[in-house]
C-alpha cells in the first residue's frame, strides 16, 4: 500500500484538498484529514514516539536487569572488593548484583528509551507535531496509481509539504 501525504496550513486548504481529491476521481474511502476536527494522529495509525520509547526500555531491561545482577555478583565475588563492609560476606556479594541490576535498569532507560525516542518514529514525529502546531494532514491510500493520481492533483494546490510513502509490508 503507498501513501501520499500532503500537509496544509488551515482547515479550509485540507477540506479544498479533500473535495479536489473527490472530484478527480479519488475514491473518499482511501482519503483522511488529520487535525483538529478530524481524526487525531493516533485514530489514524501514526507511532506515538514516547510509547514506542517506553516500549523499547522495557524491552531491554528484561535481558539488562538480569544480566546486571548476575555481573555485579561475579565482579564482587572475584574482586573481593567489600563495597557494602558492614553487609558481610555473602550478602556483600548480593548487594553488589543489586548494584549492578540497577545499573542495568538505567543502561535500559537511557539506552533503550533515548534510542526509542530518536529514531523509533520515523517521520510521524515530525507530522505529530505539525498537528500539533494547528496544521492539517491529508492523506491518500492505495496503489502507486492512486498516489500518482492525487500527486497530480494536490500539487497545483502547492500544500507545504506533499511526501509519497511505500509500504513494503502490504
Amino acid at each position: 500500500m503507498d501513501y501520499l501525504i500532503a500537509v496544509v496550513s488551515d482547515r479550509i486548504k485540507a477540506e479544498e484538498a479533500y473535495t479536489a481529491l473527490e472530484k478527480g476521481g479519488v475514491p473518499t474511502s482511501q482519503i483522511s484529514i488529520l487535525g483538529k476536527g478530524y481524526k487525531s494522529a493516533d485514530e489514524f495509525g501514526f507511532i506515538d514516539p514516547a510509547q514506542q520509547a517506553k516500549k523499547r526500555a522495557m524491552l531491554m531491561a528484561i535481558w539488562l536487569v538480569p544480566f546486571g545482577f548476575v555481573a555485579g555478583y561475579t565482579f564482587d565475588l572475584i574482586t573481593g572488593v567489600n563495597s557494602f563492609d558492614w553487609a558481610g560476606e555473602p550478602w556483600n556479594h548480593v548487594l553488589g548484583g543489586v548494584a549492578g541490576a540497577i545499573a542495568g535498569a538505567m543502561g535500559s532507560i537511557f539506552v533503550g528509551g533515548g534510542v526509542g525516542l530518536s529514531v523509533g518514529s520515523g517521520d510521524a514525529l515530525p507530522y505529530r507535531n505539525r498537528l500539533n502546531a494547528g496544521k492539517y494532514i491529508v492523506v491518500v491510500q492505495g496503489a502507486t496509481n492512486l498516489k500518482n493520481k492525487a500527486t497530480s492533483i494536490l500539487r497545483p494546490l502547492n500544500p507545504e509539504n506533499l511526501q509519497g510513502y511505500t509500504n513494503s509490508n502490504s
